[in-house]
């Protein structure tokens, strides 16, 4: 059955709507003049100032400077060597790297947290996490509640250091003013905020908003085109190489040319455009390419059901993302793969209508 103009309009509207009302929960709304890039990133580029960030993002990098406080939930959130807080940072993630400096306190709940040789907090550091190591310089008072505590060579501590951890390990370079205490009350929140109590959210919660807004957005994506879908998740298991392939062109080529059409007066606006449609694209090929993970392990165990398959590529996905390293691997080629089998299937789909025939036979029509 060939679908008339105003089926698609609506399933495209239904679909649009659909990222419009989920966006806050993947991708993160950073102050004045901050920068949010298309992959639901935050990025504060080095040079540029910005009065503040508060965002829930994939990930916060800090390589600029923001002149007041950085408050976010994201799966990382990174200070980077040449980034500078003039105010306080407020952190629930997966990770977060301080590797450059922060003027007030820092407080954090976190899976990892790492302060880095170079880096500098020079209020006091609140933290909870799952691992903690301290090797930088910290204007007050440390109080640290993890599995493990690590206190660098290059720790310098202006105040007291006060831990709670199965594990703890203090290099004898450490240097200390206040001493070090062992206070297993940190464990339970102490009434600092770290460890998971106070007003810090559980280092889970931006996975798991995450993964309901993937898991939301596909079933829109499902309901709304269902032969497309289910073509986009067939190559990826047919021609993992060429999805692969495409996806990688179009994460790194399209960002350039759009930046190349922004250069030109005229082209700015069509580049501005460019970039917020590029972003749906980002988050919707990432999203197919969690249905495709799940339609190819469902593929193995002999069932077909392809909400369970969305089901099941989610959260294999927000799973293996909480794994250091391996997981931002993963989700990188999990997006890729998307990404490239949409381009893929979209560009068949405008060949088959450029010659007059239904791209997208048999589908069901939305009325």
């Amino acid at each position: 059955m060939v679908r008339s103009d105003s089926s698609t309009r609506r399933r495209i509207a239904l679909v649009l709507a659909a990222v419009a009302l989920l966006s806050p929960l993947a991708t993160g709304v950073a102050a004045a003049q901050s920068v949010q890039s298309p992959s639901g990133s935050v990025v504060v580029a080095e040079g540029e100032t910005v009065d503040g960030v508060e965002t829930v993002a994939a990930t916060i990098v800090v390589r600029g400077t923001v002149e007041g406080d950085v408050s976010g939930a994201a799966g990382s959130i990174r200070i980077a060597e040449t980034g500078r807080v003039g105010g306080n940072v407020q952190a629930a993630a997966g990770t977060v790297v301080v590797e450059g400096t922060v003027g007030g306190d820092a407080e954090v709940g976190a899976g990892s947290f790492e302060l880095t040789e170079s880096g500098r907090i020079d209020g006091s550091l609140d933290v909870g996490a799952g691992s903690i190591t301290v090797d930088g310089a910290v204007g007050g008072d440390v109080r640290a509640g993890a599995d493990s505590v690590v206190l660098g060579p290059n720790a310098a501590v202006d105040g007291e250091f006060r831990y709670d951890a199965e594990t703890f390990t203090r290099s004898p370079d450490a240097s200390v003013a206040g001493g070090v205490v062992e206070d297993p009350s940190l464990g339970d929140g102490g009434g600092s905020g770290i460890a998971g109590g106070g007003d810090l959210l559980p280092s889970w919660v931006g996975t798991v908003y995450g993964a309901v807004a993937n898991l939301v957005l596909g079933v829109v994506l499902l309901f709304a085109f269902p032969r497309f879908s289910r073509a986009v998740g067939d190559r990826v298991g047919t021609d993992p190489l060429v999805s692969g392939g495409v996806g990688l062109l179009a994460l790194v080529v399209a960002p350039v040319a759009l930046l190349l059409l922004a250069i030109t007066i005229v082209g700015l606006p069509l580049a501005l455009v460019g970039f917020a449609a590029y972003g749906v694209a980002v988050w919707v090929g990432s999203v197919y390419g969690q249905y495709a993970l799940g339609s190819l392990i469902l593929g193995r165990l002999g069932s077909p059901s392809r909400w369970l398959a969305l089901l099941v590529g989610v959260v294999a996905v927000a799973l293996i993302g909480l794994v250091p390293w391996v997981g931002g691997i993963a989700e990188l080629l999990v997006l890729l793969l998307g990404l490239g089998s949409l381009g893929l299937g979209l560009y068949d789909g405008y060949r088959g209508r450029d010659r007059g025939t239904d791209p997208d036979p048999g589908a069901v029509s939305v009325d």
